[in-house]
């Protein structure tokens, strides 16, 4: 009788909790969350970059776990290579932040990864899977690719970029960024 009645109690649980899910008018984002928002959000503005594809990359990068360091030894949220930082520091003439502030600070790493995204866009007019390629493989690679007709910088054709890892990343940060924009209203 005990195990019918907990075999019960566990039903109605699973049910409660379903009906929770179902009625709750955006349940998918219990799934696909999304932090750091403020951040996103003011740096998306200031650089002209879609936070959603900010926050697609940081989910795929470290799923938005601060202070994460690559074997490669790329910093924070958004892996921006040490080198990567300083360039970006230079040239964006942000405020100089410590490479500790950037592996650390949400804030710090998020902005340097923008701006880094807003001077992707540019180099290749927009386009962005070749953006997400380009922030993955470098702008370099990418240039090459396209110039020598290896791949045509369109999704249909991400199956022909040839570093596997690039081309897994893509697909990734293409999947996020299309839950994002189903999931959220807006930003």
């Amino acid at each position: 009788m005990n195990i019918l009645r907990k075999k019960r109690v566990l039903l109605t649980l699973f049910v409660g909790f379903v009906l929770i899910l179902f009625f709750s008018s955006n349940w998918m984002s219990w799934f696909y969350p999304i932090q750091y928002k403020d951040e996103i959000r003011q740096y998306s503005q200031t650089y002209q970059v879609d936070p959603f594809l900010v926050a697609s990359i940081i989910r795929v990068e470290t799923n938005f776990k601060t202070s994460k360091q690559s074997n490669k030894g790329a910093l924070g949220l958004m892996q921006i290579m040490p080198d990567t930082a300083n360039w970006i520091m230079d040239s964006a003439q942000v405020q100089r932040v410590p490479l500790d502030d950037v592996k650390h600070e949400p804030g710090a790493n998020i902005e340097l990864g923008t701006w880094y995204l807003h001077n992707l866009s540019a180099k290749f007019q927009n386009n962005p899977v070749a953006i997400v390629a380009a922030y993955n493989a470098g702008p370099g690679k990418v240039q090459e690719w396209l110039d020598k007709g290896v791949w045509d910088g369109k999704e249909e054709s991400i199956k022909q970029i040839p570093f596997g890892e690039t081309r897994h990343y893509v697909q990734r940060v293409i999947y996020y960024y299309r839950q994002y924009t189903k999931i959220y209203n807006e930003f």
